[in-house]
Order: C-alpha cells, then structure tokens, then sequence
C-alpha cells in the first residue's frame, strides 16, 4: 500500500540513523577520555601486570620511622595515605610520576635556598629506580619495591617541604629567637595532593615554589652575591678612609671598584668588567663587581658620578645620604660578602616563618628598619617613620590586631620606670616632681579613677607587691605618647604611639623606645584607620585632641598588626637593602640555623 507518508519516514529515518552514528562515535571518545583518566587513578588496576599494591598505616608508620630523618614527618605521611585509602601516591600504574624526578631535581638545587641538598638525600633513588626496572617481570618483587619507593619520596617531600615551607628551625622552641608572630599554617600532605595532581590550590605547591615573592627575591639576590663571592668579593677600604665630595685620594680608585665595578675613571660598564655573572646594574650599590688586581693608584677625585653611587649605598643600608665616606658608611662598605650571604639566608628563613598569605588590609613595621608600612587591598598605600624600642628594652616580634584608637591619651608609667628613673625624686618631694611633669598619681582606672595624694606613699620602699596605683602623665604637650595611641591589646603591653620628640625621626638609627613603636605622623594614621567610620575625620580627631580628655574610638574593622624583623629585602627597584641587626636576632638565628 502507498502512503502519502512514505518518503518523508525514510528522510527521518536516514536523518535519525546518521544522528546515531554520531552520538556512538561522541560517546565512544568520550569513554575513551573516562578511561584514559581512570587508568590515572592510584590503586586503579593496570592494562598488564596486576593491580597497584596498597599500604596499610603499619607499613607506612614502620617505614617512616626506619629513617632517622623522617620521624618527625610521620603525621604528615600518615594524614597523605590516609586521605588516598593508603593507595600509593607517585606511581600511576606501575610508572614513577614526572613529580618525583622533578622533585628529586629541586632537591639537587637546595643550596639556591640557602638549605643543605644532604639534608634531603637520605635515600639513593637511583638505585631503588635501577632496581625496580630488575623485577618488572616479578610482580611480587616489584609491588614490594614500589611501596619502598612511594614512601620514601614521601618522607623525602616532607622532609624538604617542612624546612623549605615551614623553616629549618622552629623560632618558638628557641627562646634566644624573638618570634612570635603567627605561624604559616601550612597542611603538608595537602601540598603534596597539590603536587600530584589530585587537588587544587592556590599556591605554587604543585611547582615547588616558594609563597611570598619576597623570598624570591632574597633567593636571586643570593644568588648574585654567591656568584660575587666566587669571583673574589668586594675590595676593601683601607681603615682610615674618610672622604667628602670632590676631594682626591689614593682610596677613591678602590671605592671606585667596590661600588661600580670599575678601577679608576673614566668608568667603564659593569657588565663589561665584572662578567655575565654579577648583578644586574640595579643593585649595583650592595653588589659591586669583584676586585681585579691593581697595581698603586695615584690619587684620584671623588667625582660626582661615585659620590651618587655612595648616596644609592648609604640609602640602602639605612643610612642619611649624605656622600661622606667615614665611620658608619666604611663600616659598612668594609662587610664581607660571606656576611652578607649569610644575612640573606637568615632572612630567607624569616619569610618561611610568615603565614603563607597576608589579610588584604594590615600594618607592618619592621623593627630594624625603623618603618611602618600601610598596606590596603594588598597594596602599600603609604609608609612612614618610626622609632622603637633600645636594645636593652627591644620591640617584641610579634602579631596581633589593632582594635580602637585612644586620643588624648594618659601615659601609664610602667612600674620600670618609676623604680629605675624616678624613685629618687619621687622620694625627695613627690608632688613638686610630678606637677613639673603634669603628672598624677590615682587609683582605678578609666572613669572611675580618683586622685591620691602622691607625698602620702612611701616611694623609697615601693616594691611591685605595695604598688596599687597608677603613675600617669595628663594629656596635652608633654605626654610622652603625644596626641595618639594605637591599640592592639597583648600580653607585651607594646603599642603604636605619638611623641612630642618629632626631632628624633631625623636620625637614621631610631632606637630611643621603652619598647612600644612611636610613629612619625599619627595624625594620617588615625585619620587612615577611622576612615570608614561616620563622623571621624580629620576636624573631629584634631577637635578632639584639643579638648585633653582622653577617648577611645572603636575601629569599624580590626586591622591586623605585624611587628617583624628583616635585615635584609630587595626593594621595588631590585636594590638589595641590609639593616643592621640591633637586637642581636639575626646571631641567634645564625647559631641555630648554620650548626
């Protein structure tokens, strides 16, 4: 029977076996695509030689422990299989991943970071690899070997991974090392998933790398001073140097060399004198070029052009440029280049210490440095002077978070200072002294605080146990923390403050403090913190202030605070910068890290 509906059941039915074909050939390479991926699986069966072998928690506790150099990392090892079922981690159906070579290269390579590549090497790889190849044939042989294996690169990652991301010392189990800013919180068997492909992250675990650009810029400066130091290092100054702008000495050829690279003028380039391995132009104010013999120079003018390159060095040692050679600057000049690569890894650690991420919006004052940094969006929006404590009452290091903003603010005088400094004055005629200093003596605080009679206590026999009262300075002019305190509440009592001795923010060394941070603009610091709070601007504060009664004012946000310590950093220009180790950190740190 002919139908009308004939040719049009063939078309469709054409169309629908052609649509056909291709959704099988769609399909076909899709679960072609699913095998591929689950034939990458750990603990997935292999086309040929038997499924991959599986660990147990016995296994990989005994073997950790069988190496002296992995014991500390059994946690790490033990979270690592447990999280993957105890299936092994570097090998993919009986191959080794590309990971573990590329690994084992890095470990080669320690010494860029300042670590020891015999640290690592705890296993010959080599061999366990030679051997493994032996017993292909012998899948119980081989299973056995692969386990060995897997564990082993283990233990080596996180051998490597806990120094290289958490630092080779622990500074809260020394307690010569000052340190107590919050810890890099980083999971190691978390990186190594990264590493191996079975997880996402953020950070450049999965590349070996470190996690703040900081430290790789320290390690590329290592690297430029290392290749200085094998080039012979830096010439030295002779002791009695002293030299001023346009003068001529004997001495100006050798500064010559040791800050451009070059014996006498006319100048020729760096790169031309030093060779391919010194630094780049750029640093060239801490790492000039290495010394060539030279026979006696006959004076010569200390010329504009090396009076500059001084300044650039004076700049970045924390010096005041002024282009005299002399004391300081000489000293400086005169530090071996060993020093100075030792300072550089000791810093190096410090950044392995810091979390591994900043918040978006913090401060930050390096100590010795003598600088506040105001970070905002993870940008430095401004920075500024400060001064902090003396050596023998040094600035702790440590972190908290800055909660309000005091104006007009008493000073407490801490218990220290009335019983070294004032005591005998305080004695002699307590309420003359303290109406010099517009000084009062109350009980309680805040509010509720009320006056005593200051020539009613018995300051020469004061101990700390009959001391119940408060020694405090009013607000106004002569008040030791100024117009401003900033406050982030810590067991250290330190805190940010004003001072009415703007004139010691000109000195290059800023170490006059009981131990808090004194800031060289505290107006622009609350004006910057209360920013997002209604009502407080710049007219309020200084009104404010101008009224002597103390006020605390909340910060909408709690901005986190970092008191840290660097002598050493590579600023935006690509400048090396050192700073002097004034309270003894960095000779605590070299005892524990170099032995």
């Amino acid at each position: 029977m002919n139908s009308p509906f004939r040719p049009a059941f063939f078309s469709t039915l054409l169309f629908w076996l052609m649509s056909l074909t291709m959704l099988a050939s769609a399909t076909s390479c899709s679960q072609e695509q699913k095998a591929q991926i689950k034939e990458a699986l750990p603990g997935t069966p292999a086309k040929a030689g038997g499924p991959q072998p599986i660990l147990d928690s016995v296994y990989v506790v005994r073997a950790m422990n069988a190496e002296p150099k992995f014991k500390d990392q059994v946690e790490w090892a033990k979270k690592f299989y447990r999280e993957r079922q105890f299936r092994l981690g570097w090998f993919r159906n009986h191959e080794l991943v590309p990971q573990a070579k590329t690994m084992l290269g890095v470990i080669n390579k320690a010494a860029d970071e300042g670590l020891d590549p015999k640290e690592y090497k705890t296993r010959d790889f080599d061999k366990l690899f030679a051997d493994l190849e032996g017993v292909q044939a012998d899948s119980t042989k081989r299973n056995a070997l692969e386990k060995e294996i897997d564990v082993a690169l283990s233990g080596t990652y996180f051998n490597w991974a806990s120094d290289f991301y958490r630092g080779t010392v622990d500074p809260r189990a020394v307690k010569t090392i000052d340190w107590q800013v919050k810890r890099n919180k980083i999971k190691l068997h978390k990186a190594l998933m990264t590493i191996l492909q079975e997880r996402e992250s953020t950070y450049p675990y999965y590349e070996f790398e470190p996690l703040h650009p900081e430290y790789e810029q320290l390690k590329k400066a290592l690297a430029d001073y290392r290749a200085l130091q094998r080039n012979g290092g830096w010439p030295t100054l002779p002791a009695t140097t002293k030299l001023k702008p346009g003068q001529a000495s004997p001495a100006v050829a050798t500064l010559r060399q040791r800050l451009l690279g070059t014996k006498a003028a006319p100048a020729v380039t760096l790169a031309a004198t030093a060779s391919a391995e010194t630094v780049p132009a750029r640093t060239v104010a801490n790492s000039p070029a290495a010394p060539t013999p030279t026979a006696a120079a006959p004076a010569e003018k200390y010329d504009a052009e090396l009076v500059q390159a001084v300044k650039a060095f004076q700049s970045q040692n924390g010096l005041n440029p002024d282009g005299v050679v002399g004391g300081e600057t000489l000293r400086l000049l005169n530090i071996p280049v060993a020093q100075r690569i030792d300072q550089l890894i000791l810093n190096m650690e410090r950044w392995r210490w810091i979390p591994k991420k900043f918040e978006p919006d913090y401060l930050l004052v390096n100590i010795p440095d003598y600088k506040l940094h105001v970070v905002e969006g993870n940008k430095e929006v401004f920075d500024m002077r400060v001064i902090v404590g003396k050596a023998l009452n040094a600035t702790p290091v440590f972190s908290d978070k800055m909660e309000y903003v005091v104006l007009a603010p008493y000073w407490n005088v801490p218990y220290s200072i009335i019983d070294k400094e004032m005591r005998p004055k305080l004695a002699a005629n307590a309420q003359s002294y303290l109406d010099r200093l517009d000084m009062e003596v109350v009980k309680g605080s805040g509010a509720k605080a009320t006056p005593v009679d200051p020539n009613s206590i018995n300051w020469a026999s004061l101990t700390p146990a009959t001391w119940k009262y408060t020694l405090r300075r009013r607000p106004g002019p002569k008040n030791d923390l100024g117009d401003v305190k900033f406050i982030f509440p810590n067991s250290n009592d330190v805190y940010l403050h004003d001072t009415p001795h703007d004139e010691l923010f000109s000195q290059a060394k800023r170490g006059f403090s009981h131990g808090c941070v004194r800031v060289a603009e505290p107006l622009k610091l609350a004006e910057y913190l209360l920013r997002n709070k209604p009502g407080w601007d710049m007219t309020k504060i200084e009104e404010t202030i101008a009224g002597r009664k103390e006020l605390y004012v909340n910060l909408p946000k709690h901005v986190p605070v970092y008191l840290v310590y660097f002598t050493s950093w590579v600023d935006e220009a690509g400048n090396v910068n050192f700073r002097d180790d004034i309270y003894g950190h960095d000779k605590s740190l070299a005892k524990e890290y170099f032995n």
